[in-house]
């Protein structure tokens, strides 16, 4: 039973140490900023939530959508104050950026450029 006990252990936390060194984070930090970022005022949408590791410190980015009718430092203070609630509430987070989109414009897909060409390249886009 000891045995047994001590491979289920040591089982248990190479998972743990393989996920960091492959900069795994698990679903519940992700979903704890996703949840922290929410309850902020004027946050209308968290989208685009990406964590890893460095060391012993957790960095994440994000987008937030917030109001079309927020003004650029009104909306830049939204942005302060999500970094600042989610490097109180969620542990280890050593550094957070946040990117705000206007409500309807959040997420990565509305950032993707076109196919288009320019200085005599050929036609291309931006994921």
């Amino acid at each position: 039973m000891i045995s047994i006990t001590i491979v289920w252990l040591g089982a248990q936390a190479g998972r743990t140490v393989l996920v960091r060194i492959l900069d795994g984070v698990d679903t519940e930090t992700v979903d704890a900023v996703t949840h922290v970022a929410g309850h902020v005022p004027e946050v209308r949408e968290v989208t685009d939530v990406r964590a890893r590791w460095i060391g012993h410190r957790l960095h994440t980015e994000l987008s937030v959508s917030v109001s079309p009718e927020l003004s650029v430092a009104n909306a830049h203070a939204v942005a302060k104050e999500v970094r600042h609630r989610l490097l109180h509430d969620v542990a280890h987070l050593g550094s957070v950026t946040v990117h705000v989109d206007p409500l309807g414009e959040g997420g990565e897909t509305h950032h993707r450029v076109l196919a288009h060409a320019h200085d005599g390249l050929p036609a291309h886009s931006h994921p």
